[in-house]
């Protein structure tokens, strides 16, 4: 029988895969990590970095690097489609209160910061995976390319449409949740933007922030069916035409955006799961709990995974039992964001010219504490500290 090629296989070179690349090193683990792309480099996209990632980077070792990095999230403002004020939470308070800083990150600067921290012969580049199978104590996988390798345990951290999960769990399939998403980031000089916001208007959203290097990161989604022919393949000049009347700097910040820079993709998640340990194998990341970005928690759940499965690591426990207490902590915690982004997506993507002037006229009247309760149920509990039991 071959013998194995890695104790832990980790499929997926995203955040999730590579920040558990770095845990499993620290902790003197065997591993490999197997990305589908040729190239490892972060799409040309922006996320935040909110004080329960950076909590999570701390634990790892890595928050002072990681802080190089990225853009201080000061305020973060719902506008309406004419710049007015729906709701403005306390990012500087929050971030103060719970001792870390929000960051806006590029993509590709924390996938270039956290591959710098693997061995270049721990990534293996160009294999995507395909299935695999349970053996005595180990398990095979089985790639496009016609390879195979062994494993004792394996990390499945390839994302929301992820093959393995969908081999585990044949009905835990991406849900569209009814908008369609456009990104790019470009050189600020033209624009001058100094803080984020998001705007909610009849016409859709749009989403802004500063970058380190003197970037912006920007978004717009619309209300769509999945895959819309019609939005394929739109230009910035449509999203211009679309968007044109809305507040300054959006018509600049599309003017400036060049056709190679556009990103586009209809927004998905998973419905929430049940399970995410089986046996020796574990889902983390968005293979585990993929969630619409309306809470800006993408990524900060997937480093919330490495941190506690790397917790659960250094018990004297076996390692699917680690698997399991990670399962048991990160269940209703990751249900809490997947339920509650989705429900706040909804909202934000009222367009009806009735009902639009009547939600942000409640949302100017809400008092501070309660726009910010979602977040601060979310921050105030302290992700390390759930017991598995």
């Amino acid at each position: 029988m071959k013998s194995l090629d890695c104790e832990f296989a980790i499929i997926g070179g995203g955040v999730a895969g590579l920040s558990m690349g770095i845990s499993l090193n620290a902790l003197g683990k065997d591993f490999l990590i197997f990305e589908q792309a040729s190239v490892l480099r972060g799409i040309g996209a922006g996320f935040g970095l909110a004080a329960n990632a950076m909590r999570a980077f701390d634990y790892l070792g890595l928050r002072e690097e990681a802080e190089q990095i990225g853009f201080y999230t000061e305020t973060y403002n719902i506008l309406d489609d004419e710049g007015r004020v729906l709701i403005a939470p306390d990012t500087a308070r929050l971030g103060t209160q719970y001792q870390q800083k929000n960051l806006t990150v590029h993509r590709a600067d924390l996938h270039t910061f956290l591959q710098s921290k693997i061995n270049a012969d721990q990534i293996l580049l160009g294999k995507r995976i395909l299935r695999y199978e349970r053996q005595q104590e180990s398990i095979q996988l089985f790639f496009a390319d016609g390879s195979t390798y062994r494993c004792r345990y394996l990390i499945v951290a390839d994302g929301v449409k992820s093959p393995i999960r969908q081999q585990l769990l044949p009905n835990a399939k991406p849900r569209y949740a009814g908008y369609t998403c456009w990104r790019a980031t470009i050189a600020n000089a033209h624009i001058g933007l100094k803080h984020g916001s998001e705007t909610w208007g009849t016409q859709g959203r749009f989403g802004m922030t500063p970058l380190v290097r003197d970037r912006v990161y920007w978004y717009a989604c619309l209300n769509a069916k999945a895959q819309d022919e019609k939005y394929k393949n739109y230009t910035p000049h449509d999203l211009l035409q679309h968007f044109g009347n809305y507040h300054a700097p959006i018509p600049a910040i599309l003017t400036h955006t060049a056709q190679e820079d556009l990103l586009w993709n209809d927004i998905v998640d998973i419905k929430p799961l049940s399970q995410f340990a089986f046996g020796n194998i574990l889902l983390i990341g968005d293979a585990a709990h993929a969630t619409t970005p309306n809470m800006g928690q993408g990524a900060c759940q997937a480093l919330e995974d490495v941190a506690v499965l790397t917790d659960e690591l250094k018990k004297n426990q076996t390692q699917e039992q680690a698997f399991v207490n990670f399962q048991r902590r990160r269940l209703a915690r990751t249900r809490y964001i997947t339920d509650t982004s989705w429900r706040i997506g909804q909202i934000a993507q009222w367009s009806n010219p009735i009902l639009v002037p009547i939600r942000n006229a409640l949302m100017r009247a809400m008092p501070a504490k309660w726009s910010e309760a979602s977040l601060n149920k979310l921050l105030k509990q302290d992700f390390l500290t759930i017991n598995p039991s």
